[in-house]
């Protein structure tokens, strides 16, 4: 039977099996969104189990259709609004210190993605060892049509993906499936649906932390699914050729070079993403994934945080404010980004993103000293 993980909140559940502890994301009918009490009750979670040799192995899944559709992200412009910046500074540094975390485990961690996984929800489960998707998985980064930019150490591990597949996802937002997910190396394995249960049940009779013996099992259910033909994958030469380009503005001019000789409809939406997110996000975006492909994770996270309590305090844009207002406030999903155009985004201002924030109050991100220092990303194209 499940308990709440916290006093608190029973936002996140945990199922006891012998030395296997499952963590259940419970806000099902918020898709799962990380709330601040989830955060604070995964993270207590992880750290307690670690030091506790009785659990051998974590199994992280969402209760619902949803993995978990990302951070509460509305709860925090609210929470901004209502008292001040650093509401949102303490639920990123906390939210970054759990991915960081979860990236350095010393115990293997199976999280099993069943329907949505977008946003923080890929910070709690690309991030660890084991990432196993199914038919009805749905994977994206969507922030820049937010006012964002992928954060949760997503530069570490997009920038790590085959060629420049991960500026192609991070910029536009665009949704992968669950085959997609393996080939990319987003996904460990690939197991259906149907299947998913007796893993589940598999995995909570093991003894053992040896992630060799976990692989041993997930492989028993595991399949190797065919890509769509419509699938970007299978046109990553024309990516390659796009997102490699040095500015945002180079790389629309590209994919429309490319439209009328490619009867893909994923260059036509890669093109409207682009035209309609934020200019400063995607100019942010692309910057903090070129920068990630030469840093650990946990540089990544550092320079991320950097980044988000910039946007948090709106120091250089309130595009996130304004994309939280259009896309989850009043819905008419018709933001008024400022500045407008990419053009006016100059790179001196992108370069203060990384800057350290001028306010004596303020600190980087310290994170604690740990063996590893994140995931390999292993394609299977």
């Amino acid at each position: 039977m499940a308990s709440p993980a916290t006093a608190d909140s029973d936002q996140v559940l945990v199922e006891t099996n012998g030395s296997t502890r499952t963590l259940i994301l419970n806000r099902p009918k918020q898709l799962n969104a990380l709330s601040s009490a989830m955060v604070t009750g995964l993270m207590k979670c992880f750290t307690s189990y670690e030091e506790d040799n009785g659990v051998k192995l974590l199994i992280v899944k969402g209760k619902g259709r949803a993995f978990c559709a990302g951070g509460d992200v509305a709860e925090v412009a609210q929470s901004i609004n209502n008292d001040s910046w650093k509401y949102g500074a303490d639920f990123f540094r906390t939210e970054f210190l759990l991915n960081y975390i979860i990236a350095t485990y010393s115990k293997p961690q199976v999280s099993l993605l069943t329907g949505i996984v977008m946003g923080g929800g890929a910070g709690v489960s690309i991030h660890g060892r084991f990432r196993v998707a199914t038919e009805n998985t749905v994977f994206a980064m969507p922030e820049t049509a937010l006012g964002l930019f992928p954060d949760i150490g997503a530069s570490y591990f997009l920038s790590r993906l085959p060629g420049f597949y991960g500026e192609y996802v991070g910029l536009t937002g665009a949704r992968l499936d669950g085959a997609e997910m393996l080939a990319c190396g987003l996904a460990t394995h690939f197991v259906h649906l149907n299947r998913m249960s007796l893993l589940e049940e598999s995995l909570k009779k093991v003894d053992a932390s040896d992630p060799f013996a976990i692989c041993g099992i997930i492989d028993q259910f595991s399949q190797q699914p065919s890509l769509k033909e419509s699938s970007a994958l299978n046109r990553l030469e024309i990516i390659n050729k796009c997102f490699s380009k040095r500015t945002v503005e180079e790389i629309i001019s590209a994919l429309e070079q490319e439209a009328p000789s490619v009867a893909d409809e994923w260059v036509t939406v890669a093109i409207k993403s682009l035209r309609k997110a934020s200019p400063t996000s995607l100019k942010i975006s692309l910057a903090s994934i070129r920068e990630g492909r030469l840093q650990t994770v946990g540089e990544c996270l550092r320079r991320e945080y950097r980044m988000v309590c910039h946007v948090m305090r709106g120091d250089f844009s309130r595009d996130f404010f304004e994309g939280c207002r259009a896309i989850l406030v009043d819905k008419d999903r018709n933001p008024k980004w400022m500045p407008p155009s990419l053009g006016q985004v100059h790179d001196g201002v992108v370069e203060k993103y990384f800057s350290k924030v001028d306010d004596p109050q303020w600190k980087d991100l310290n994170l604690p000293s740990r063996p590893n220092h994140g995931r390999r990303i292993v394609p299977k194209l």
